[in-house]
């Protein structure tokens, strides 16, 4: 009997043990930094460090956000990839988190601000700030109240975030109804935007903090180990990729290099180049959900008409034609986002293509005779040109003999 006691108190003991050594041992934070415009390169960053966190056992993943906004549809994507953790999340406001930037702070579990911060103003807007179709407002509209909701924030703020049209006198937040008299954008005709002290007042922040250090103080965490994750090499290459003029130049380059070597002999250098930049333009595009597999597929039959149009049929015809077309239509839809975007963006894109291809063209024939004029390209032309005599000279010697 007393062998017993003695074994069972000698586990509680190894048991209580092993719970105060858990409990001494450091959580990893990881901290990662949503700063400046939000573009296709910030969803790459935000999925690599969720996985490193996930790997690592991290206790808690902290956004550093202080941005104006940016492309919904980069919001969009980090939004899911920070709503499918099971790794408890933190949006710390530093300063502002404006348009996408709100979307992406609701999706947190909890959201901490500093002082004088705000957070609002979603509305869509195209690239001249001019307000989108009803289409694209109802889209974020939705998707800001559905965030909000899973979040436990109140989605009547959220859709007011978006929506101007939007009034409001009583919001239930924590059950209790209250009388809001103290947001500007409970009015009609105003977005809601929320300083630190609305937001606590109406529970889209969870407290106050100035440092990240405070944030992890006021969830009692005191034994940590900060692990910032910063931008690779490749996320900045791809930051610069997916660049609308960056990306229509490729794009341009790509298809001009690749057409030209069709009709031509051999394969030198136009083609080369035309592969690299169809490359680099489709490669980003796919690797940030910009592309689509199906624009892939119409890009690569596009190609394939125009090979077959240059191999196997002589003459430029409707394969030719053809081939063009769905090629420029398939790099046209590149510059679309996956998400409900108004008539705007389509006809912005649509321009943009077209002076992509316009400057495209006349930066070819300018480097073309550029490189005409060099004495290097005279050399390899007359060079090329001997090649040519002799052999049409051999092969009238044999006929001869």
């Amino acid at each position: 009997m007393k062998t017993k006691f003695k074994n069972i108190l000698i586990g509680i003991t190894f048991l209580f043990t092993a719970l105060i050594f858990a409990e001494q041992t450091s959580r990893k934070v990881y901290v990662v930094p949503i700063q400046d415009v939000i573009d296709l390169g910030i969803p790459g960053l935000v999925t690599r460090a969720i996985n490193l966190a996930e790997t690592d056992n991290a206790s808690l993943i902290i956004f550093d956000i202080d941005t104006f906004g940016g492309r919904v549809d980069a919001a969009t994507q980090i939004k899911d990839a920070i709503s499918s953790t099971e790794i408890e999340t933190i949006a710390f406001i530093n300063r502002r988190a404006i348009s996408a930037g709100s979307l992406i702070s609701l999706s947190c579990d909890q959201i901490y601000m500093t002082g004088g911060a705000t957070i609002g103003a979603t509305s869509v807007v195209d690239m001249s700030g001019s307000k989108q179709s009803e289409k694209s407002q109802s889209y974020m509209r939705e998707e800001m109240a559905a965030t909000a909701e899973k979040s436990g924030k109140n989605p009547d703020i959220a859709r007011g975030m978006v929506d101007e049209e939007l009034s409001f006198e009583y919001l239930i937040v924590e059950g209790d109804t209250l009388q809001v008299d103290d947001i500007e954008g409970r009015k009609e005709g105003k977005l809601i935007t929320l300083t630190t002290e609305l937001a606590m007042k109406y529970g889209i922040a969870d407290g106050k903090s100035e440092s990240i250090e405070e944030v992890l103080s006021s969830l009692q965490i005191e034994d940590y180990e900060i692990i910032t994750v910063g931008e690779n090499w490749s996320e900045n290459v791809v930051r610069i990729l997916t660049n609308p003029t960056v990306s229509s130049l490729l794009t341009t380059f790509g298809t001009i290099g690749v057409i030209s070597e069709l009709y031509s002999a051999g394969w030198g250098i136009g083609g080369t180049i035309g592969i690299i930049c169809l490359t680099l333009a489709l490669g980003a595009g796919y690797f940030t959900q910009l592309a689509s597999s199906t624009d892939i597929l119409i890009i690569l039959l596009g190609l394939v008409l125009l090979f077959v149009e240059a191999i196997a049929i002589p003459g430029f015809g409707v394969f030719g034609i053809t081939g063009i077309i769905v090629l420029f239509y398939g790099l046209y839809l590149l510059l679309i986002p996956d998400v409900p975007v108004s008539p705007e963006i389509y006809s912005e894109a649509l321009d943009g293509f077209s002076w992509a291809i316009v400057v495209g063209i006349f930066g070819i024939i300018f480097i073309l005779r550029l490189i005409g004029k060099s004495a290097f390209f005279q050399k390899l032309v007359s060079s090329d040109s001997n090649k040519t005599t002799l052999k049409k000279n051999f092969k009238n010697r044999s006929k001869v003999e």
